[in-house]
């Protein structure tokens, strides 16, 4: 009897043994698997706040771009409005100078008429087919060139009285603009003059002018402060003085009829203070 409990006893141990060892297999193979699980997760959660700490860096970037973004805004718009300033004030100043150049233009225009009627008055009172005496108009300045034997004697400076006639024609247009100035210019050719009174041909010159403005002041009453004498001598020829002609044509008077400066300074003056 005792045997066989023992042998049942035996068999009980046996059994038990065996069910533990499937026990134990089975829960370590769960534990694998859990094992595993919990590894791919952990790598999973590692990659997770990887991605997020990127994107967190990225987010701070985007921020940090946003913010410079804003201030770029903030600035251009600052940037525009006084951009939209400084282009309306050039275009009012733009205005203003178109204005300006308007209104000296015009005042140059009407200074071109007077100017072309004096040049006028000028060829029909001297006569424009006399080819020693030439009319024309250089930058709104009349010229009035006169040759040398309409004028004087060779080597003097005593007016003729023929040429007393033909200043007088002009004395009398140049009296009646009392807005321009009379300019008399003596030129010589480059033949040394021989007189004991004169010193040379830059002397000829200036008493040749001084001559026909004394004559146009005492003679025809133009008032000698809008008189002016010149002399150039030899020094500005019209051709070359190597021959006969044209140092005959170098020998000449021109009597230049000319707007007065300070007046014309003035009316620019004038033009400018009307801007503002």
């Amino acid at each position: 009897m005792k045997r066989i409990i023992f042998i049942l006893a035996l068999a009980g141990l046996t059994l038990t043994s065996c069910g533990s060892k499937k026990k134990i297999a089975e829960l370590e193979g769960k534990n694998k698997e859990i094992q595993d699980m919990l590894n791919s997760t952990t790598l999973k959660l590692n990659t997770c706040l990887a991605e997020k700490k990127g994107m967190m860096a990225r987010i701070d970037d985007l921020k940090s771009s946003n913010t410079d973004l804003i201030k770029s805004r903030d600035n251009f718009a600052t940037l525009s409005t006084k951009g939209a300033e400084t282009i309306e004030k050039s275009l009012e100043s733009l205005k203003e100078k178109d204005l300006k150049i308007s209104r000296l233009q015009d005042a140059i225009t009407r200074k071109d008429s007077v100017t072309l009627a004096l040049v006028t008055s000028i060829k029909r009172a001297v006569g424009v087919d006399d080819p020693d005496i030439e009319v024309n108009v250089e930058k709104g300045v009349v010229y009035i060139s006169i040759a040398d034997k309409l004028l004087f004697k060779s080597g003097r400076y005593v007016v003729t009285d023929k040429a007393k006639q033909i200043l007088g024609k002009v004395a009398a247009i140049v009296k009646d603009k009392p807005d321009f100035e009379c300019m008399v210019e003596g030129h010589t050719d480059n033949v040394p003059i021989k007189n004991p009174v004169l010193l040379d041909n830059w002397d000829l010159s200036v008493k040749r002018a001084t001559s026909i403005v004394r004559i146009l002041q005492n003679d025809y009453g133009i008032d000698p402060k809008r008189l002016i004498a010149s002399g150039r001598g030899e020094y500005v020829p019209l051709v070359d003085n190597t021959t006969t002609e044209g140092r005959a044509r170098n020998r000449r008077t021109r009597i230049l009829v000319l707007p007065k400066l300070d007046q014309f300074y003035d009316m620019i003056e004038k033009e400018m203070k009307n801007q503002k």
